[in-house]
């Protein structure tokens, strides 16, 4: 058992979501689903929860209604291992959303992503500070993460 669970709060469309990022995530899965039953606060027999895996990450989504609405303040960071990761990723997840900055994103439930190159966070630990602020510079002026400019960025070129 996941000791800590991202609980997810929808507004009614709790499983289109979950079906939305079960196909982006290759390997991943509806794990169960419970329903509304008489006494609500939904409808009865629709989704209430869903349990999902997302590329070995469980989650819960729920189907609460349209008193909480997803904010920057929480992200889910998807660390990709090369700039085609992160293509793909970014075209899928911004799909009908709002790209943001420096590597956020909005899909079009509301929910925040961070579309991350791991070269990224490799770059910002370098011991070289002067590096390390050209890669933070570099990021700051992108959309969409571009790990090559970041490592041109490192590298002063």
């Amino acid at each position: 058992m996941q000791r800590i669970t991202t609980f997810l709060w929808f507004d009614g469309n709790a499983e289109e979501a979950v079906n939305f990022y079960t196909s982006v995530f290759k390997g991943s899965k509806i794990l169960e689903t419970s329903r509304y039953g008489e006494a609500g606060p939904g409808p009865k027999g629709s989704v209430m929860v869903i349990k999902f895996e997302l590329d070995g990450q469980e989650l819960l989504a729920l189907n609460g209604g349209p008193a909480f609405k997803f904010t920057e303040a929480i992200s889910l960071v998807v660390n990709c291992k090369n700039q085609e990761e992160v293509d793909y990723y970014w075209e899928k997840l911004s799909a009908g959303g709002k790209e943001v900055e420096c590597g956020w994103l909005k899909d079009k439930f509301g929910l925040f992503w961070q579309v991350t190159p791991t070269i990224l966070g490799e770059l910002l630990r370098d011991k070289d500070p002067a590096r390390r602020e050209r890669v933070m510079k570099a990021m700051m002026q992108m959309i969409k993460l571009d790990a090559d400019a970041l490592q041109r960025a490192a590298d002063g070129k």
